[in-house]
């Protein structure tokens, strides 16, 4: 199976090396159909649906509700009126929790999800729990990333309102039972909602099948848009529950004296839709009937087995969920290496994978993680690809990587390696960095750079790393001291991480702010410092905003001696 050649964004390079994309529980590539009907919406159709007698209304709205039959078919709902348009999965849950929560549970009713929630399906509830004194109850999850099935049953009780489950686990693949799952809930009385978001992509799902009574996914995790998503429910619960959000199609007649509202699908759907979303899910729909599902559950677990084999053979790595049943998604770790760095070296080599919690701080928490490397392979990927991660990976882990940057560095700019070698972090320039990263030929050679004042950026100590000076708003741990002589009125700043690229960009930092007064510390322009290296625009979310929390803390402690 090869259908790279129908994604065309897998045609690029990144970093001059072809692109390996393996981040495919974040979001799928798109293939052409959906591409071009989009495109073709906004050339040939594009009108609002359902509000209009013209003939691009009609055209429109002919479309989108031909969508929601696709949407219907595919997860084999009874009625097109139990399937809801939604943002994503995300505001189904929200939803659900919204109308039916709200409406529904009183104090002391119980909430059943599990430890390997996404947090999509932890903080919708426990806004409500907030709210209507309901209380959450949590299922286990064991060592191999398994669901508890004894503390499943543990936890349910007759007091059990809603079991609320992930289908399969975002972060470490599991498969769970949740055909088990649902029927002994509602054998207690309680109503099933199961996220969806990772097994539309993998497996044939069937609503009645399952006899969930809720189930919702997204579009861009099964080769459709982003912000789109579906909420199927069954007719008779959705009937019963109250609008979430007022105005647009939901609305049958209003009056000051009062509002009437619409029968469904559409008492759910307020204002205008995503109706471009909408035709490109049907067409990511249509791609996924095409495949042999059963075809398309060997490839990928061909690829999981051989990316797991792989792993094992590398020295350092341990894998993160092993559980019996899984769709192809590997998570691991690696000793000695904090995942944002292994994450920006295979980067570097053109190999995008996900590094961090990936919204499941709950069960990396539990597993006593601060998260995890995550390798996910779709239907596109093929083995060539699972090769080119594990020599990359085998590269960075065995040393290979450091060796060629060394030496790379070396030969671009040898006084200023040789400069780094001090033991204060003084040593690190502002000139000196400044000139090395804005002649770095490109955004590889300075990421090269950044990554070696990392390795030589002094360590604190043992004793220095404590929760008290430890520094929150960053993804990677950070820990931060400061000491101010009173004689010269100069502040001096002893910052470390856990995380390679961070200690880089915390040797930037403390370039132009070690054994600086006060003053010259609060006026010096940071922003236009790092805008000037043109380190901003590159710097990934979580890294950007972990390197603000450290300027911000080395701000408000100038403050402090001002």
């Amino acid at each position: 199976m090869n259908l790279k050649k129908q994604f065309p964004i897998l045609e690029q390079h990144a970093h001059g090396h072809p692109l390996v994309y393996l981040d495919n529980a974040a979001t799928t590539q798109k293939p052409f159909p959906v591409i071009e009907a989009i495109d073709r919406f906004y050339r040939e159709a594009n009108a609002n649906v359902h509000r209009a007698s013209h003939f691009l209304s009609a055209r429109s709205t002919h479309a989108f509700e031909e969508a929601r039959e696709e949407v219907k078919h595919f997860l084999n709902a009874a009625s097109s009126d139990e399937i809801i348009w939604t943002r994503g999965a995300t505001e189904a849950l929200n939803l659900v929790a919204q109308s039916w929560g709200r409406s529904q549970l009183q104090p002391g009713d119980e909430i059943l999800l599990s430890a390997m929630e996404h947090h999509a399906n932890i903080v919708p509830w426990q806004l409500i729990a907030e709210q209507t004194g309901a209380v959450i109850n949590v299922i286990n999850v064991t060592a191999q990333g398994e669901l508890d099935l004894n503390s499943f049953r543990e936890r349910l009780t007759d007091k059990t309102r809603i079991l609320a489950i992930t289908h399969v686990s975002n972060a470490i693949g599991t498969v769970n039972p949740v055909e088990t799952l649902i029927t002994e809930a509602k054998a207690r009385g309680a109503l099933v909602l199961v996220d969806g978001a990772q097994a539309v992509a993998h497996s044939c799902v069937d609503v009645q099948q399952l006899n969930c009574d809720f189930y919702v996914f997204s579009g861009h995790k099964v080769f459709g848009p982003t912000g789109i998503g579906v909420l199927y429910g069954r007719k008779a619960l959705l009937e019963a529950m109250p609008p979430w959000q007022a105005g647009g199609e939901m609305i049958r007649k209003v009056s000051f004296s009062g509002t009437s509202f619409n029968d469904l699908p559409f008492k759910f759907e307020a204002g205008t839709p995503n109706v471009s979303g909408v035709i490109g899910l049907r067409e990511a729909i249509r791609f996924m009937k095409s495949l042999d599902m059963a075809e398309v559950a060997e490839h990928e677990e061909r690829l999981r087995k051989r990316t797991e084999e792989g792993l094992r053979n590398i020295p350092g790595v341990t894998l993160v969920g092993e559980s019996r049943h899984k769709v192809s998604v590997v998570s691991f770790v690696v000793e000695g290496f904090h995942n944002q760095d292994i994450g920006l070296l295979l980067d570097q080599q053109g190999i995008a994978v996900r590094t961090g919690h990936h919204c499941t701080m709950p069960l990396m928490e539990h597993l006593s993680l601060s998260g995890t490397v995550r390798a996910s392979f779709s239907v596109y990927n093929t083995l060539d690809d699972v090769d080119a991660f594990l020599i990359a990976l085998t590269g960075i882990v065995k040393g290979e990587f450091d060796a060629v940057q060394e030496s790379k560095e070396a030969n671009v700019n040898s006084v200023f390696l040789n400069q780094l070698e001090g033991e204060h972090a003084a040593a690190f320039t502002k000139d000196q960095i400044f000139q090395t990263i804005t002649t770095a030929r490109s955004w590889q050679d300075k990421y090269l750079h950044i990554m070696s004042l990392g390795k030589k950026l002094p360590s604190l100590p043992e004793a220095m790393r404590t929760e008290e000076s430890r520094l929150h708003g960053c993804e990677s741990t950070v820990w931060l001291h400061h000491f101010y002589d009173e004689q010269t009125m100069k502040l001096h700043f002893a910052v470390d991480s856990d995380a390679r690229v961070i200690r880089g960009l915390i040797a930037i930092v403390l370039s132009v702010v070690n054994d600086c007064t006060a003053k010259d510390i609060s006026r010096f322009d940071m922003d236009d410092w790092f805008a000037r290296l043109d380190l901003y625009n590159h710097l990934s979310p979580s890294r950007g905003n972990g390197l603000r929390a450290i300027i911000e803390e080395i701000r408000s402690l100038a403050h402090r001696f001002e």
